[in-house]
Formats: C-alpha cells, sequence, structure tokens
C-alpha cells in the first residue's frame, strides 16, 4: 500500500528537525556589503552546518565542510556545550556559528570543541591548538587574537602563532565562571555571549558569574540507575539568582569591575563598538526597571545616560542598546500602546508598528523587525525621513545587512522560506537543500484586534461534510514570546497532520501573546485566567463561524506554556474540554525560573504570594474529572520533570486517573527522530482513545 502523505510525514518531520535542515541561516554580511557569509547543511537531513561564503563574481562558495575537519570522526561537544544550546535551542550540528573581523577576512569558529580559524577567501583553514573544549570564540575586531572560554575561564589565542593565555583572573572557586553568559540570560533574556572585543582589540569586557548562592538541582536517568545525577544550579522564583559582574580586562594586564548601578540583578545587553563608548543596559529584580550606562575603558566607572520604567515590566529587545550613527541612544520603550523605536528617548518609528528587533544601522538608516499585525513580521527601514517597508506585507520575513541586504521571507503560499541576497545590482536566491514537506498546510485565518484573540483553522485535507461533524483539536501555545498563529506555513504543518487524522484543529493566540503592550500585559499577575479565557472566546468564535465542529468532543494539546494551558483547560473546563496532552507543563510557577516567572507573577513572598497560587496547578487538580496525559523529557533542565511528578502525585492522591509518558534521555527539545515521529502518532492514539473516536 502506497504511503499517504498523513503516514509519513512525522518521520519526514522528525528526520528534517521540522524542515530547518538544509536551509541556510546564520548571515553575516560585510560592511561594504561585497561578501555574505552563512551557515547551511548538505542536505534537509544532514545535521552538520558547513560554512559558505556568497560574492556577486564567485556566487556560493563553500569555505568549510565539517566532516573534512573531523575526518569522518563523530562529533563530541562538552557538556558546557550542550548546555549552552540548548538555551539557544540549537539541535543541528557540525558548524552552528562563527565570528569574523572587521575587515571580513578571518572567521573563527569551532567544531567537536576544537577551535579553528579560516580564511574568507577561502585559502586556508587552520586549528589553534587548545587545551580543553572550547566554548563561544570571537575574534577580535582586528583579526589578531581569538577570545574563548574553556574550563569556566577566558582565554585569548593568537591567530598568527596559536600560542594561548588566560585572561580572566585566576580563582579556585568550582562556583566562578567567565566569559559565559548566566542561566537567566541565555534562557530568558536573549542574550547568549558573556564577553565583548574593544573595537582596537586591546580589552574585553567579561561577565564573571558565581553560582554559589544558586539553589542545585539536579538532572538524572532513572532508566540508568548506575548513572550519577547530574547537578545543575537553577534559580527558580522567589530564590537567589547567580551573582554576576561585569570586568575591564585589559590583554597588557589587569581586571577591573565594572561599578553597576545598586539595584542591578540582570545584566540584559552590553555593546561595544567603534561608534561610542561601551554601553552596558540592567534591570532591576521585578525588571520593571531598565537603565542604560556607559563604561570608562580607565576605571570601568558608569555614567548613567537613560533609564526607562514601567509598572507591568520593561523588555528587552535585541539589537537595542547600541549607538547609531549620530550618537544617539537606541532603545525600544512603550509608547502609545506601541512597543516604540526611540533614540535618546525620541520615538522614530510610526505608530501601530510594534518593533521586535534592530538588525542593521549604518548610512543614516536603521533596519528594524517590526509587525503591524502580531501574525506578520515585516522589515522596516527608519529614517530621519520616515519609514520604509522593505518586505512584503504579509507573511514573517528577517533580515540581515545594509546596502546588501539579506531577506528571508516565509508565507502561507510557499512551502519553505525564500533566501534572497540584494545588492544595488543584482538579487541573488540563495540555495536552499532542505526536504520538501509532504503536508502543505490549508488554513482559514480569522484575525483579532486588541480585543479579540486571532484564530486559525486547519481542516483535513479530505474533508467531506457529508461524514457528519469534525472533532475538534485545540493546539496552542498561548503564552508571552510566541505567535503560534504566524502567517507562514511552518507554523501549521503539525496542525494539518493532526487535521489529516479527522480533526478540526483550532489554534490561537490570545492575551499574553505577542500584540500590543496592553495585549501582551493582560497576564500580570495571573497567568490562568486570561489565557484559558481566550482559549475559550475562540473555540466559540470558530464553532460560530463553522458549524461542522462538534462541541461535544473536544481536545487541547500543547507542549512548555502549551502544556500548561491544556492541563489548565482540562481542569478547570471540563465542560468545554474533554480530553488534554499536557507536554513538559509548568505545573508551579514557584519551580521555574525567576527571569522568566517573575516578570509576569512577581517575586513571590511567604505572606504574598496570590499570582502563584491563582496560576498552579497543584491546587485545581483535584478537580479533574476528563483524561488527561502528561508527557515529559527527564533530561528536561528548562523545566524539570518535577512539575509532571508533582502534579500526577496530587492526581493520584485525590483518586484522578491520569496518564504520565516519561522520555528516557529527552530535554524540553524532543529532537531524537525516533521519539520525534512516534510521539505524533502516540498522541492522536490517545485522543482517539479518550474522545470515543472509531477509526474508520
Amino acid at each position: 500500500m502506497t504511503a499517504t502523505p498523513a503516514d509519513t510525514f512525522p518521520r519526514q518531520n522528525a528526520r528534517t528537525l521540522r524542515f530547518s535542515l538544509g536551509r541556510p541561516r546564520s548571515f553575516t554580511v560585510s560592511d561594504d556589503g561585497a561578501t555574505v557569509l552563512f551557515v547551511r547543511s548538505a542536505s534537509g537531513t544532514d545535521r552538520a552546518g558547513s560554512l559558505w561564503r556568497w560574492t556577486e563574481e564567485a556566487g556560493e562558495v563553500e569555505l568549510v565542510d565539517p566532516a573534512q575537519l573531523l575526518g569522518g570522526a563523530d562529533e563530541e561537544l562538552s557538556t558546557e556545550e550542550l548546555a549552552r544550546r540548548e538555551r539557544a535551542r540549537e539541535a543541528a550540528g557540525g558548524i552552528v556559528g562563527y565570528t569574523v573581523n572587521a575587515s571580513f577576512s578571518l572567521v573563527a569558529f569551532t567544531l567537536s570543541g576544537r577551535l579553528f580559524v579560516a580564511e574568507v577567501d577561502g585559502s586556508s583553514t587552520t586549528e589553534i591548538s587548545v587545551a580543553g573544549a572550547v566554548i563561544d570564540p570571537r575574534i577580535d575586531p582586528t583579526g589578531q587574537q581569538v577570545a574563548f572560554v574553556a574550563g569556566g575561564r577566558l582565554h585569548v589565542a593568537s591567530v598568527a602563532v596559536g600560542a594561548t593565555r588566560t585572561v580572566s583572573p585566576d580563582e579556585s572557586s568550582s562556583t566562578v565562571t567567565w566569559g559565559l553568559a548566566d542561566f537567566i540570560a541565555a534562557e530568558e533574556l536573549e542574550r547568549s555571549r558573556g564577553f565583548w572585543w574593544s573595537p582596537d582589540g586591546g580589552q574585553i569586557l567579561a561577565q564573571r558569574t558565581d553560582d554559589e548562592r544558586v539553589n542545585t538541582w539536579f538532572v538524572s536517568d532513572p532508566a540508568t540507575p548506575a548513572a550519577a545525577p547530574i547537578a545543575q544550579r537553577y534559580p527558580a522564583a522567589g530564590t537567589p539568582n547567580a551573582e554576576v559582574s561585569l570586568w575591564l580586562l585589559d590583554l597588557q594586564g589587569g581586571a577591573v569591575r565594572v561599578d553597576l548601578p545598586d539595584d542591578t540583578e540582570y545584566l540584559a545587553s552590553v555593546h561595544w563598538s567603534d561608534r561610542g563608548a561601551p554601553l552596558a543596559a540592567v534591570l532591576d529584580r521585578v525588571q520593571q526597571t531598565m537603565t542604560w550606562v556607559t563604561i570608562d575603558r580607565g576605571t570601568g566607572a558608569n555614567e548613567r545616560i537613560r533609564s526607562v520604567s514601567d509598572e507591568a515590566w520593561v523588555d528587552v529587545v535585541p539589537g537595542t542598546g547600541c549607538w547609531d550613527d549620530d550618537g544617539r541612544l537606541l532603545t525600544v520603550e512603550v509608547r502609545d500602546d506601541d512597543y516604540a523605536l526611540c533614540a535618546d528617548g525620541q520615538r522614530l518609528s510610526p505608530p501601530d508598528l510594534q518593533v521586535r528587533a534592530v538588525t542593521a544601522i549604518g548610512e543614516g538608516q536603521i533596519t528594524v523587525l517590526a509587525s503591524a499585525d502580531a501574525g506578520d513580521q515585516q522589515v522596516w527601514c527608519l529614517t530621519h525621513g520616515g519609514a520604509e517597508l522593505l518586505s512584503p506585507a504579509e507573511g514573517w520575513h528577517a533580515a540581515q545587512g545594509g546596502s546588501t541586504r539579506v531577506l528571508v521571507s516565509a508565507t502561507l503560499d510557499r512551502a519553505l522560506p525564500l533566501t534572497t541576497i540584494s545588492t544595488a545590482t543584482v538579487t541573488h536566491k540563495v540555495a536552499s537543500y532542505a526536504d520538501h514537506p509532504m503536508i502543505e498546510p490549508q488554513v482559514t485565518l480569522i484575525p483579532g484586534d486588541n480585543e479579540r484573540p486571532r484564530i486559525a483553522l486547519i481542516r483535513p485535507h479530505d474533508w467531506d461534510p457529508s461524514k457528519g461533524p469534525l472533532p475538534v483539536l485545540m493546539d496552542p501555545y498561548g503564552g508571552p514570546h510566541h505567535a503560534s498563529v504566524a502567517h507562514h506555513q511552518g507554523a501549521f504543518r503539525e496542525s494539518q497532520w493532526f487535521a489529516d487524522q479527522g480533526f478540526a484543529v483550532v489554534v490561537v493566540d490570545g492575551r499574553g501573546t505577542p500584540g500590543t503592550p496592553s495585549w501582551e500585559r493582560a497576564v500580570r499577575g495571573e497567568f490562568a485566567g486570561p489565557v484559558l479565557d481566550d482559549q475559550v472566546v475562540g473555540l466559540h468564535a470558530v464553532a460560530h463561524a463553522f458549524p461542522e465542529l462538534d462541541l461535544d468532543k473536544v481536545a487541547i494539546r500543547g507542549w512548555s506554556f502549551g502544556g500548561y494551558l491544556a492541563a489548565l483547560a482540562v481542569i478547570d473546563r471540563p465542560d468545554v474540554f474533554h480530553t488534554a496532552i499536557a507536554g513538559a507543563p509548568v505545573t508551579d510557577w514557584k519551580l521555574y525560573d525567576t527571569g522568566y516567572t517573575e516578570r509576569y507573577l512577581g517575586v513571590p513572598r511567604d505572606d504574598d504570594d496570590d499570582a502563584y497560587v491563582r496560576s498552579s496547578l497543584l491546587g485545581r487538580a483535584p478537580g479533574l474529572t476528563r483524561p488527561l496525559q502528561l508527557i515529559h523529557g527527564l533530561a528536561d533542565d528548562n523545566v524539570f520533570v518535577a512539575h509532571s511528578l508533582q502534579l500526577s502525585q496530587v492526581l493520584t492522591e485525590h483518586g484522578r486517573p491520569h496518564e504520565v509518558l516519561p522520555l528516557t534521555g529527552i530535554t524540553h527539545m524532543a529532537t531524537q527522530e525516533d521519539v520525534a515521529e512516534n510521539l505524533l502518532t502516540m498522541q492522536v492514539d490517545f485522543l482517539r482513545r479518550s474522545l470515543g473516536i472509531v477509526q474508520d
């Protein structure tokens, strides 16, 4: 029998890492626009990224093939590098990142923990011998040295002679690391790096992190009882964070601690370029005030240049906290219910545009990623004269570069994103080796506004109205930072596969998901009420418009925040939701990290933790009356398996039947091919059983 797309899609989806393999990514454009570097693997199933170069004269040229450098050996990654990739949600291998010097002549990268430097012209690739596994190498702007972390210390290697020396101060403490982003910065503040070169290559600003006061948690492998548990410092809500400080390291010798404001809890960002003095942005513990300071290169003294406060929270926006060409500080601040790009506090972006990131600055222009509708993301160029749209209005678009621009566009009418490089004279379509998906989503969108959620409806390809109403599967994420109703095919492929199993799949982005500041801030102080109410509102809105939905058979599934929402829905609203699958759910927000949880629910205190009680699943668990399946990776170091186990314990104590599916060796990202494939098919089996659906 010939396999249908529905029969084979789960394996293809898993094998291709959701069709990300083989696609060009991680672009860097030279200042003169003549050269573009990027990473791409050799096929849609090859996880090993190679380094590529594009020029108008030579086209696309492979600079570094990881297989050749490793000589056929398997890649080996340190525990620290695996943790760094987990924070970055990086599941691929080979070359996953690189840095390039100011003249764009040399590029540095790691492969299997080894340090390499390559000529951008392709003439040579050289390994620099280093003791220990190398993490996050960054070449200095002059191209003479490469700084990197190994063994928790910051080192510098000479490119010319390969000599390596340690530049961070000697310390014997096992809880101190230099040059790495702390857990909260990497997981919640979108800051993955921990050191920054001066433009002249003579100094480094480096983060020092001391985890001594952070609670130690353990990740174990019960399936291998002889294996010792792995200790991890985890800052749960209401407990101490790591002690983070910033230091000026002079390569001629000497270390000076930077004088940051007294209320600093989080180091949000650091910026050092030839446009001006080094900058740091810091947040207080409740994340309601962000302060930007300049740093004196000699003394480490700071000068406050701007401070912004918000009674809810202040957002950390990628690419901001830096100087523009006119020497103004670029920030994103809330103005008239918009996330507005500002220069020295003066608004630059037009009304009703939500600025999400700054990607390029130069020649009097600032390139930003912004949304007029949360389901779309456009590329805009902001100048003194106004704003120009550089991408199509619909779809999900991103860009790098200025005069030479790399544009990545994902839309509902294309199976895979289209990547182009545009110069003043040519537009080049960058080759993608990604597999073509076996499923093309057919999506009906119901627009929302600042009063109503955004909704997507996905029905089976072979839906026949004569066969009666369709059972419903709600498929949300539903929480901050992620739009599920995004206007591109990649957002709905898994939903379409579930639809082709005989469901009407409904995806709802309610309050708390990306939108205007007031829309996102509706969850301040309580996760449970607003997010669940909007799922019900969205379901009823779709059912009113499309009567083929069977509201007597409604299921809900989700992962992470979506897992929390799924369990919440089936416990609190059994009149609406008849079964649920909760993957890696946060069940007690006191067990989740400080940076995320306290931003929305505040710092829990013994005499005032109402927000945590209202948002927890544990206290409401005895009310479960519907089928619930819990899925959790035992190696999850983000949402620890304790969340599902504690919920299961409460349910068991109160005699509430449920299922628990533990995933041995699986982290928060279930990227292992067999596991990822079978998770989809097992979920369908559970949904059919619990809803009483008999398969034809």
